[in-house]
């Protein structure tokens, strides 16, 4: 039997310690506040702060919003049913937002 001497009584608890800080690194990176994996929920904020979105219909519900984003869908145009701090708001991409005005004036 092969006699390592003093190192391997040091070897062992060495890895085992090694092992633990591993552990300990990688749990405290899963764990951390603020940078989680997990997508933070939605804040409401106003007309202007949804990018290239454009408000085409402020709806008096989301029910009503959804109606109208719904006709717009079947109309070929792509809408978005947002919440704003005003309420909800129907958004379209600027290239649709004449078509969208001309599809939501022929539904009423």
């Amino acid at each position: 039997m092969p006699s390592w001497g003093s190192f391997s009584y040091a070897f062992g608890p060495l890895v085992a310690l090694l092992l633990i800080i591993v552990f300990v690194v990688i749990l405290r990176w899963a764990f951390r506040r603020g940078t989680s994996v997990v997508a933070a929920p939605p804040k409401a904020g106003a007309d202007s702060e949804y990018g290239l979105l454009v408000p085409v219909a402020s709806p008096g519900s989301y029910i009503e919003g959804e109606v109208l984003r719904r006709h717009l869908e079947d109309s070929g145009i792509r809408a978005n049913l947002a919440t704003t701090v005003d309420g909800p708001r129907v958004m379209v991409w600027p290239q649709d937002e004449q078509r969208a005005r001309a599809a939501l004036a022929r539904r009423r």
